[in-house]
């Protein structure tokens, strides 16, 4: 527990909850004598404080008004017209609904007493709902010119491990690229975060309790990463480049006999936005190019079985990137009510790894074996989308209409040397996956008088034909008979509902999401082990958001939400995996989905500028998905394969505390502590040959505690130092020890506010290392891994 307590400089990310600004209120104005519209009718709302007019507007020959820009508040809504009595009803503008359509108001010669109405308003981003937090990658300069998973470790309630984002010690996230999944990213898992560069994103949105809306896939949350995208009139855009250096020194020296680690290792960021505006017509395009060197991996090893013999190695893996992202698109304003994007985006992702794996005795007198291989993996991403909006004449009132094809191919060539003392052995290898995803969605929204009502539809088609060659060389070690081919198939249709209320004390959202899953998984007749699978349900995904706001600055609001976690293709994966030599990485088709409940209460304080934000949080979910490490008897080789471990569990609290101290000086603290709970399981891996591990209930106790201090000083300077400490946390098998890092980030702004200059480097004390202990079963190890945490950055953007 002193650990969570650790007294240093913790970061901030400029963590906004963005509070409602504006409402749009629109209506019909109409005669009760004969139901005619009345035209020409003044429509006026005035402060309800000192009847100070806010904002007027008449009707047209339909009797339809509408007022945009309203700020939250109470006021009075009168209506008059020659030969018409005036008449005035009180309104509310809450903080939910970003339009409001009011209920038909009828006109007679007499009098009418009207009922009030109740305005509803929108967080712009988020969150006086507290269910999400929004971020601008423009504000971390500490984390400028990398990629968006180096962006993300310094967010709060985010840490990341083993190239996975986590939200609240949870890997099981749902990553979005403009509110939809993509190959890019994973569909369901996450994947590629750590080569898609950070200057072609706009903002990241955090949802930690998803509504209905989304897929129910990923019990942590969901992160949305929005692309920068400009709709300026004319020609305008941004030009950008960064350059970089990482692994600056040896942190610790290799094993004899390898090749050496990299280091000063380069980093390039060209990046081009453009985009032109005319009449009905907005073209757009954004390319980035990330080229990187990386000390990928730089794990020493300490293996001790239980007949007391002891093995170090050391895994190396020097690594060569090469990601382009090019997006480009069209959006036609047909009219004033209807609207068609059609988009197109390319990625591809190079990688080249050179490894070594040197085998020692305990005292490194021996060489037991040397594994070397080298990696050529080439990733393919064409995505095409289309995307149709219909604006009734009710604003807010809409009809959204998509559809979206990706198509990602994953070409991967791997190369073995196997030098033993008396032989070398050679073998390789060459997998060709081509993904293809059909989505079609239709939604729809329409304002209510207190609130508004979200439904729609989803379909998905999925399908991934895999075929893995073994190619076995002299003395080979590879298992040709887990070879072949495999094809992954996906049918998801799912339909949704939302509800939103609100009135000037209580809110509330309630959602259900359907989704029926169909998954089969056929493998090759003449897999050694493995026979086709899968499994299909129709399960119901609820939602609630109730909240009670004590006054303007408190607010109260609790949650309930449950979600699904479905093993993706790579984890039932039938083929073998050889890229560590002696833990071999294999898929199981027998996998099974995941289900979560989780229950949240949060509440928020404004104060002075300033907010005090937490939350508690109780997970609980069956099937537990994890990946179990064994050794097969007769055997030193250990086989990890993911398994459903039973039941789990997570409870933590989470607070930020965000304080502007002054005009020059602004800070942000997030503590995160939480209690992870895997219960007692036994399981069954079939791969090599079948065998039962067992493992007793694992608990621990851990969190995070980020800092970040942002500086403004005059001529453009601003300068930002952050800080994260992580505690020890349970892994499966073990554990994970504390780690700390401290990154800094200075920016100016040149030529009259147009061109950006920064200078920035994470890890400054390059203490960051990954320490692992873990047990398996007929074994047990411990890791330390140096790979390349520090880099420093400089760089320069040119908005035109």
């Amino acid at each position: 527990m002193r650990l969570l307590f650790f007294p240093v400089l913790m970061m901030l990310s400029s963590f906004v909850f963005a509070q409602t600004s504006t409402v749009t209120i629109s209506g019909i104005i109409k005669s009760r004598a004969d139901k005619s519209g009345v035209a020409y009718a003044s429509v006026v709302v005035n402060n309800a404080k000192d009847s100070a007019f806010i904002q007027g507007t008449i009707t047209n020959e339909e009797g339809r008004f509408s007022m945009a820009g309203i700020k939250p508040g109470n006021y009075f809504l009168e209506v008059s017209m020659a030969g018409y009595e005036s008449n005035q009803q009180p309104l509310f503008i809450g903080s939910l609904s970003p339009f409001l359509d009011i209920p038909v108001i009828e006109l007679e010669e007499k009098a009418t007493t009207l009922q009030g109405i109740t305005i509803i308003a929108k967080p712009g981003d988020i969150s006086s709902r507290l269910d999400k937090k929004t971020y601008s990658l423009s504000d971390h300069i500490s984390q400028s010119g990398g990629s968006v998973l180096q962006s993300m470790q310094n967010l709060p309630g985010v840490t990341v491990q083993d190239g996975k984002v986590q939200l609240r010690g949870n890997d099981k996230v749902t990553v979005l690229i403009d509110g939809k999944q993509t190959a890019l990213t994973g569909f369901g898992s996450q994947t590629g975060l750590d080569n898609i560069p950070a200057s072609a994103i706009d903002k990241i949105e955090i949802i930690n309790n998803p509504s209905s809306k989304y897929d129910a896939n990923g019990n942590a949350g969901i992160i949305n990463i929005i692309m920068k995208k400009n709709r300026q009139s004319g020609w305008n855009g941004k030009a950008g480049f960064s350059t970089g250096l990482g692994a600056l020194w040896v942190r610790k020296e290799n094993l004899p006999t390898i090749r050496p680690q990299y280091t000063l290792t380069p980093k390039i960021n060209p990046s081009l936005s453009l985009n032109y505006r005319k009449n009905k017509v907005n073209v757009f395009l954004d390319a980035d190019n990330l080229y990187t060197k990386t000390l990928n991996k730089n794990e020493f090893v300490t293996r001790i079985y239980d007949d007391d013999v002891t093995i170090k190695s050391q895994l190396k893996r020097n690594r060569n990137t090469n990601f382009l992202t090019t997006k480009a698109g069209v959006d036609w304003n047909i009219d004033e009510q209807n609207t068609l994007t059609v988009s197109g985006l390319y990625g591809s992702e190079k990688i080249i790894d050179r490894g070594d794996q040197p085998f020692f005795n305990e005292d490194l007198s021996h060489r037991l074996r040397l594994w070397q291989f080298l990696e050529d993996e080439l990733k393919t991403t064409v995505m095409a989308t289309a995307a149709y909006q219909h604006k009734f004449k009710e604003p807010g009132h809409l009809l959204n209409a998509g559809f979206n094809y990706t198509f990602h191919r994953e070409d991967e060539k791997y190369f073995y040397d196997n030098h033993l003392p008396s032989s070398k052995g050679t073998d390789a290898f060459k997998l060709i996956s081509d993904e293809q995803v059909y989505d079609f969605n239709i939604d729809y929204i329409r304002p209510l008088k207190y609130g508004r009502v979200e439904t729609g539809i989803k379909l998905r088609d999925r399908r991934i034909p895999t075929d893995m060659n073994f190619i076995p060389g002299e003395n080979s070690v590879l298992d040709t008979d887990a070879g072949g081919w495999a094809t992954y198939k996906e049918l998801i249709p799912a339909v949704y509902g939302n509800y939103v209320f609100e009135n000037e004390k209580w809110e509330a959202e309630l959602g259900l999401r359907i989704e029926y899953v169909n998954i089969q998984y056929d493998v090759n007749p003449d897999h050694s082990t493995y026979k086709s699978d899968g499994y299909h349900y129709t399960q119901p995904f609820p939602n609630l958001r109730l909240a009670y706001k004590l006054n303007d600055n408190n607010k109260l609001s609790v949650f309930y939400n449950r979600r699904v976690d479905r093993p993706n293709e790579v984890d039932i994966r039938i083929f073998p995996k050889y890229d560590d030599a002696e833990i071999i990485k294999v898929g199981n088709p027998a996998l099974r989905p995941q289900f979560t409940n989780s229950v949240e209460l949060g509440y928020k304080h404004n104060f002075s500028g300033s907010y005090l934000y937490a939350a508690l949080y109780h997970r609980f979910a069956d099937g537990t998905i994890t990946r179990i490490s064994s050794i097969v008897p007769g055997s030193t080789l250990v086989y990890a394969i993911f398994q459903n471990a039973g039941k789990s569990y997570n409870t933590g609290l989470e607070a930020i505390w965000s304080q502007k101290v002054s005009g020059s000086y602004s800070f942000n603290i997030n503590g995160n502590i939480y209690r992870n709970q895997i219960n007692a399981f036994t399981v069954e891996n079939l791969y090599p040959r079948p065998n039962t591990f067992s493992a007793e209930k694992q608990t621990a106790i851990s969190g995070n505690l980020k800092l970040n201090n942002t500086f403004r000083f005059s001529k453009g300077w601003d300068a930002q130092l952050t800080a994260v400490y992580l505690a020890p946390d349970i892994i499966p098998q073990g554990k994970i020890l504390s780690r700390f890092s401290i990154d800094a980030g200075l920016k100016k702004s040149v030529q009259k506010g147009k061109g950006e200059l920064f200078l920035n480097a994470t890890d400054l004390l390059n203490t960051m290392v990954i320490k692992k202990q873990i047990r398996g079963m007929g074994f047990r190890y411990t890791s330390d891994d140096y790979y390349e945490t520090q880099v420093v950055r400089l760089g320069y953007s040119y908005k035109f």
